[in-house]
């Protein structure tokens, strides 16, 4: 069946017997989260300036967006100090059913609680939105079909106004076989999540492009099993295409955010204390187990921070101060 790719997006990920509805995202594919718990610590240094920038409100919030297993929130509530948790209140939205182990403090939701206070943090949720994608030709840009069953592609009609506005504002094509992949349901996403935050600060990490930058055959891309398969949205792999971050930054401030910071995975950690440095040699002599201990620990927070891999990924932050 020829659909477009939002529409193919949508029934192989979330559709009846969707991958995200039927598989355990882990066993297929490695995010920061799952490559350390160094990633949670960060997460839970970062709510606690939210925390004390909000007059550590009680309760105050952490939403994980997309959140998969919850592993992350697990983390972040096992790992935070008795004047914090006593106050925490732990939410995991995602689509998927709750997992049978997961901590029973943690609540599970299908969105983003309205009246959040506190932190929001969103690790390669928007990737999974389900999106259009455009090619150009000669009579201009045309929406991409794409069999579900078999991943083969032909050219369909013309892009909606709405979607042909924001490809002229976010990612221009300009010479036939250009493609573009239309982020405006990835900003309208990111946008409902603001809406929902009264008090504190949203994130969001994700593979990233900026204007100027965007890659100019687009970025659609099928994982399974920890490796690249092709893009068959027949249910059987996850998804996933690069997130226009900027435009998203700009949907947020539409939807209330104040003030906006985008950067990168490795300058963010770096500023939350995650630096990769290694253990003085001298540790290894006066305490040979604790120097293996803080090795290991620096190769993990290296591979956070790479700049060619997770550090790589974009992070988008945005604040809202109170809704009158």
């Amino acid at each position: 069946m020829e659909v477009t790719w939002r529409e193919a997006m949508r029934r192989a990920l979330y559709g009846t017997d969707g991958f995200y509805l039927r598989e355990r995202p882990d066993r297929h594919f490695r995010t920061s989260v799952h490559a350390s718990p160094v990633f949670a610590e960060a997460v839970l240094r970062l709510l606690l300036r939210v925390d004390a920038a909000l007059g550590r409100p009680d309760p105050v919030d952490l939403v994980d967006m997309g959140s998969g297993n919850g592993l992350l929130a697990a983390r972040v509530l096992a790992a935070a100090p008795p004047g914090l948790a006593e106050r925490l209140r732990v939410t995991a939205v995602d689509l998927s059913p709750r997992p049978l182990d997961l901590d029973p403090r943690v609540a599970w939701a299908p969105e983003v609680p309205y009246g959040t206070s506190g932190l929001v943090i969103a690790n390669e949720w928007l990737d999974n939105v389900p999106l259009d994608v455009a090619e150009m030709t000669p009579d201009g840009p045309r929406l991409v079909l794409v069999d579900t069953a078999t991943g083969q592609e032909r050219l369909g009609p013309a892009p909606c106004p709405e979607d042909l506005a924001w490809l002229e504002r976010w990612w221009p094509l300009r010479s036939p076989g250009e493609r573009a992949e239309i982020g405006r349901p990835r900003d309208e996403a990111w946008a409902a999540v603001i809406v929902r935050l009264a008090r504190g600060t949203a994130v969001a990490v994700d593979y990233a492009h900026l204007a100027g930058h965007r890659p100019p055959s687009g970025t659609v891309a099928g994982y399974r099993d920890g490796s690249l398969v092709p893009a068959v949205p027949d249910g059987s792999c996850d998804i996933t295409a690069h997130v226009a971050l900027d435009a998203c930054a700009a949907a947020g401030e539409r939807a209330g955010a104040e003030a906006t910071t985008l950067t990168t995975q490795r300058e963010a950690l770096l500023d939350l204390g995650v630096t990769g440095a290694r253990p003085p040699l001298t540790l290894a002599s006066a305490d040979p187990a604790g120097y293996v201990r803080a090795l290991s620990r620096a190769a993990q927070e290296g591979e956070l921070i790479d700049p060619y891999g997770l550090g790589g990924f974009g992070w988008l932050s945005q604040h809202v101060s109170g809704r009158s």
